[in-house]
């Protein structure tokens, strides 16, 4: 069992073999009727200020204040305290706007997601058998419906193969405004982004929790089958299949689904954005296979696996999350979790850049204006600018 306190890193502990993780994700059996409420939880006190100059963290490069990482460098950077909005986070006058398309999902044409809720109000208890276990049982089948947003590049030439980046908990404005500008730049490729709204709730026992938590290929296989070609015919695009050429992001549970989806299907997607990616022990139901979630990244599947073609740009916050919840597992600790992340990953020499952000919040959207701009920059290296792959 991990002991990891807020001002300090057990070393990582190699153990057993990596499990399967090709397993789908298993489905809530349906209920008759929600189980009575639990209560609700007292107000958690706000997260401690993580400093990263803590033993054990890895070394990064602090940066003067206000600067960002250069986005052509792998490795560890520490920016802040003060987080300006990047030129590129602002409408420019004189950039190509693209076209934004919206459309609507319901739960009733899906067969992969028929949707659950947890009562309001409710939450989850730990299993007294076991810490690492979450019970749920207010949790009962709820239909959905979710906005997709569409933003085309002006840049688009219809009939070609575009390159994308599928977001999670869309729209995502911001990030329309700095592909304007970056493509107009020519620091990125003429991508397509597809902001997916998620299916409600949030955490254990939610749809959302159920989609962006599960460690499974299941919702990357739910995009390929049941939105992009939703897209394609409602916004008049033809999607790259070139796993080079497809991109995932996401914040928080949306950021561990991010890297969720390039894990276990490499070959759709091989580039991941992350912000204060929730790699802690938030599966829900629970998993025999993948006990401790998304944990299970950096305690097992990236170092006991192969290195795979996933370029990964991450942040996480001084003040993010830190046990929001009952469960005493020590496997809730946003800022660890993510600098155990960097750790695995230049250990298996992948192409990755940690940004350890001073001053900053969870998802800190100060800290998304000023450094999604180079994120994206970082993103796409090696990928050409003049057109896009088929």
């Amino acid at each position: 069992m991990h002991r990891l306190m807020s001002t300090c890193l057990i070393g990582l502990v190699a153990v057993a073999t990596a499990a399967s993780q090709t397993q789908p994700a298993p489905q809530p059996a349906p209920q008759s009727a929600p189980a009575p409420a639990t209560p609700s939880h007292p107000p958690r006190p706000p997260a401690p200020t993580r400093d990263p100059h803590t033993p054990g963290y890895v070394q990064a490069t602090e940066l003067p204040d206000g600067a960002n990482a250069p986005a052509n460098a792998d490795g560890n950077f520490i920016i802040g305290p003060t987080h300006n909005p990047a030129p590129e986070s602002s409408v420019q006058q004189n950039v190509p706007q693209g076209t934004v398309i919206e459309f609507t999902m319901n739960s009733a044409d899906s067969k992969i997601y028929p949707g659950v809720a947890r009562e309001p109000n409710t939450y989850g208890t730990p299993d007294p058998a076991d810490p690492a276990k979450l019970l749920v049982p207010t949790s009962h089948p709820a239909p959905w419906t979710r906005h997709v947003t569409v933003y085309v590049p002006r840049q688009y030439v219809p009939g070609t193969a575009a390159p994308f980046i599928v977001g999670a908990d869309g729209p995502d404005k911001g990030l329309f405004t700095v592909l304007d500008n970056l493509i107009a730049e020519r620091k990125v490729p003429a991508m397509v982004a597809i902001s997916i709204g998620n299916g409600g709730g949030d955490s254990q026992g939610s749809e959302r929790g159920l989609e962006y938590d599960t460690m499974s290929g299941l919702y990357a296989e739910w995009v390929e089958k049941e939105v992009l070609p939703l897209v394609e015919a409602q916004a008049h695009v033809k999607l790259t299949k070139d796993p080079e050429g497809r991109a995932t992001m996401g914040g928080s549970s949306g950021g561990s689904c991010a890297l969720i989806m390039a894990w276990y299907h490499p070959e759709l997607y091989h580039r991941v954005l992350t912000y204060s990616g929730t790699y802690v022990n938030q599966q829900w139901p629970y998993n025999s296979v993948t006990p401790h979630g998304a944990w299970e990244f950096h305690e097992h599947f990236i170092p006991n696996s192969p290195t795979k073609p996933i370029r990964i740009w991450m942040e996480v916050g001084d003040k993010d999350l830190f046990n929001p919840n009952a469960m005493t597992d020590d496997m809730h600790d946003w800022v660890v979790a993510n600098e155990l992340m960097a750790k695995v990953l230049a250990a298996k020499g992948y192409h990755y850049q940690y940004v350890f952000a001073v001053n900053a919040g969870h998802v800190d959207h100060a800290t998304k204006q000023q450094t999604l701009p180079e994120a994206l920059e970082y993103l796409w290296q090696g990928f050409p600018i003049a057109a896009a792959k088929n």
